[in-house]
């Protein structure tokens, strides 16, 4: 079987990777990048046998925007924006990742109630990406009115977060040492409404949705991931805790203010993409949990440090920092040489390392099935990309 599959540059490179095997029954495919379910950013090379996948490599680089070596360019105040576009559903997560580098190289000491307003804004957003993912997924498997009720609710999420921060998508909220603006009763108003309202259309999201036969046929017992292969790829977040494992970094490797709230950490032990489904569902309402607490507890105080450097330059030096974003942990490497730009930036990308073991996991699936088993992965393709 001798298939050319040089279709631009990065195909001359896979295709040399990529060789069918001697069988004259098979057929090499592209899945995406126009395939709904890769979202018009993934392209996956398949092998198939009739329906089923032989061999799936998926092929990166499509919108790559060099987020890292723009950070060696741009002064620390500049780059703020960017990291929320490595991950435009979860932004405030990157977001913070990038600021706390700084902070802790620098020794920023960041104010009690900047902190809550971080925990608060970061798990609002933590939710509006969850429901935007549950009302994909299952656009994916071809039901359409779920996704009507996802973004009802996400709307009202990015009302709120519209006026505190500017922005209804790639947040750039947080600053070196606080806040870029204080909340206030309206937003705590709104926000506790927006829970309340949250945990009623649980019990309709589960009548509607989880519990329905076509789901659970489409789900249960489809993708598999054993524990022993999220370790060996690395894969974390609902990825991880859907196959049993209760790691998250909140509570492995505290942060800011979360050691104070009472928050459970949903695992699942079913491995497949059922089980990575009802995490995030889970996830939703431990988010509410924190943001209630939170608020009820909200201390009076500075939003930003007095003194906080509107151009830092970070001592010599390197620091480590990670958060627990929608898709896993979140990690910032940052290298100072003490100038005004990182000498160096990399970005730990949870995607990336779940979206590594789609090849392992898809082999001798059906082509469906591997669609149902992208979707559960919860894939932002920019910040594998980045």
């Amino acid at each position: 079987m001798n298939l050319d599959l040089r279709l631009d540059t990065q195909g001359d490179f896979y295709s040399q990777r990529f060789q069918p095997t001697e069988r004259e029954d098979t057929l090499v495919l592209n899945m995406g990048p126009q395939h709904p379910s890769t979202h018009g950013v993934l392209r996956i090379l398949l092998e198939i046998d009739g329906e089923y996948i032989i061999r799936a490599e998926p092929v990166l680089g499509y919108i790559h925007r060099m987020h890292e070596k723009m950070a060696e360019v741009m002064s620390y105040p500049q780059y703020l924006p960017n990291p929320g576009r490595t991950d435009y559903l979860h932004a405030l997560a990157w977001n913070w990742a990038h600021v706390a580098a700084v902070e802790r190289l620098m020794g920023i000491e960041v104010p009690e109630r900047a902190e809550y307003i971080r925990v608060i804004t970061c798990e609002l957003n933590r939710i509006s990406s969850h429901l935007l993912w549950w009302g994909a997924i299952l656009l994916d498997l071809g039901a359409f009115t779920p996704i009507m009720y996802a973004f009802d609710d996400r709307e009202r999420i990015q009302d709120i977060m519209q006026r505190n921060t500017g922005s209804r998508l790639t947040y750039c909220y947080y600053r070196f040492g606080g806040v870029s603006a204080d909340i206030d009763d309206k937003f705590i108003e709104d926000t506790r409404a927006e829970c309340a309202r949250l945990k009623d259309r649980a019990k309709m999201f589960k009548d509607l949705v989880t519990d329905n036969f076509i789901l659970r046929k489409r789900l249960e017992e489809i993708g598999e991931i054993p524990v022993d292969t999220c370790r060996k790829y690395g894969a974390t977040g609902p990825v991880l805790r859907g196959s049993g494992q209760a790691y998250d970094v909140r509570r492995a490797e505290p942060y800011s203010i979360y050691d104070r709230f009472d928050f459970n950490i949903p695992v699942y032990d079913s491995c497949d993409s059922m089980g990575r489904y009802l995490v995030r569902m889970d996830e939703i309402q431990e988010s509410i949990k924190i943001i209630e607490q939170a608020l009820d507890t909200l201390p009076e105080g500075d939003y930003i440090l007095p003194k906080a450097p509107k151009r830092p330059k970070p001592p010599a030096g390197d620091v480590y920092f990670a958060v627990e974003g929608a898709r896993g942990k979140i990690g910032m490497h940052l290298v100072s040489d003490g100038g005004k730009s990182p000498y160096r930036l990399k970005l730990r990308a949870p995607g990336f390392s779940n979206l590594s073991l789609f090849s392992e996991v898809a082999q001798g699936t059906l082509i469906s099935d591997a669609i149902a088993i992208l979707a559960s992965l919860d894939l932002v393709i920019p910040e594998i990309d980045r």
